[in-house]
């Protein structure tokens, strides 16, 4: 592999891309149990969102005013889990206390969906610290980040004075095919483009997949057309793998003060894999010792090499997120102490 000292920005990016993804890859192989194909489609998503837009603080992942993150297609939970390491977020106990030990370890991720694991199956509040609502049950996830986006305008109301704008997070949710067949997702983007959240963006993974084949078995809506009906901004991005147009989508959703946004990302599931991707075979079960093999084949990484962090992508993750995060919060921590007094 390149050398870290020669690497541009763009091939960092990569790196880490491609760390998500083969962890994600690993660690449904060995527990013969879970979902590869989403985590791999969406890496690039969830990396530039996380990397460069997401004020959140890994040491301090309950602070009030950061941006939540909901996996609302929680069957992909080693997409969040694999953030979860690799930005470092440390641990929270019941009582909210930071115990300053990681979140997920390299070890949890080795023992992925297995019993007492951090890292089950579908990502579990006050289980593993980060995960911001138990997602599970399609739908339940987008219904619930419209909760948390009219929470945040209530505590603005009542809390924010002039100079001191002590709430103003943004809430973002991941959702897939699955959610947006459910009717729980139509009332939830109802009720959050009349109430008009401005701080609400919805990512919807277009990969025309379900576990039981293609979506056009039962699912035909247009699904721009339906959010701009209910009043939502949407826009689209034609390539999951496009990180300047995600760049682009992710500025014109923050940008955007009036209304909710929807950002329809066209992906393949389980990119890369030769034989498996847009295969409803990449949705439910481990993509075989083989598929991975040439899979990792594609992305040039080491092919026999299992949970693989390559030198330099935890530092990657800490000039980005952690940086920015630390610096927002701290931030936010010294107007509420000038607030409070």
């Amino acid at each position: 592999m390149t050398s870290l000292t020669t690497m541009t920005g763009t091939a960092l990016s990569q790196l880490a891309i491609n760390t998500i993804r083969t962890l994600s890859m690993d660690a449904v192989q060995k527990a013969n149990s879970g979902h590869p194909g989403t985590p791999m489609a969406l890496a690039p998503v969830a990396y530039r969102l996380w990397q460069d837009y997401l004020n959140f603080c890994p040491d301090d992942p309950i602070y009030p005013n950061r941006d939540r993150f909901v996996l609302s297609n929680g069957h992909a939970s080693m997409l969040l889990y694999s953030l979860l390491h690799l930005t470092g977020v440390k641990a929270v106990n019941a009582k909210y206390e930071r115990l300053g030990e990681p979140s997920v370890t390299l070890d949890d991720i080795k023992n992925f969906r297995q019993l007492d694991s951090k890292c089950p199956g579908h990502p579990e509040y006050r289980w593993t610290s980060g995960v911001e609502t138990t997602t599970g049950p399609l739908g339940q996830g987008l219904a619930t980040s419209v909760g948390m986006a009219i929470a945040r305008e209530w505590l603005a109301k009542h809390f924010n004075r002039p100079n001191y704008e002590m709430f103003n997070y943004r809430v973002y949710a991941l959702c897939g095919d699955g959610c947006m067949m459910e009717g729980i997702s139509h009332g939830a983007a109802s009720l959050a483009g009349h109430l008009r959240l401005p701080n609400l963006c919805w990512i919807y993974d277009n990969n025309r997949i379900t576990i039981e084949g293609h979506t056009d078995l039962t699912f035909s809506d247009d699904v721009a057309t339906r959010f701009i009906g209910y009043g939502w901004n949407v826009t689209r991005v034609g390539d999951a793998n496009d990180l300047e147009m995600l760049d682009r989508a992710f500025h014109t959703c923050a940008a955007t003060k009036d209304r909710p946004s929807l950002i329809i990302v066209d992906s393949h599931i389980a990119w890369g894999a030769p034989d498996k991707q847009d295969t409803s075979a990449a949705h439910g079960e481990p993509l075989g010792e083989e598929e991975i093999r040439l899979t990792k084949r594609n992305y040039g990484w080491p092919e026999d090499q299992t949970f693989y962090v390559p030198d330099g992508v935890y530092e990657h993750f800490e000039r980005g997120i952690c940086v920015r995060g630390r610096t927002v919060r701290n931030a936010w921590m010294d107007l509420l102490a000038a607030y409070s007094a």
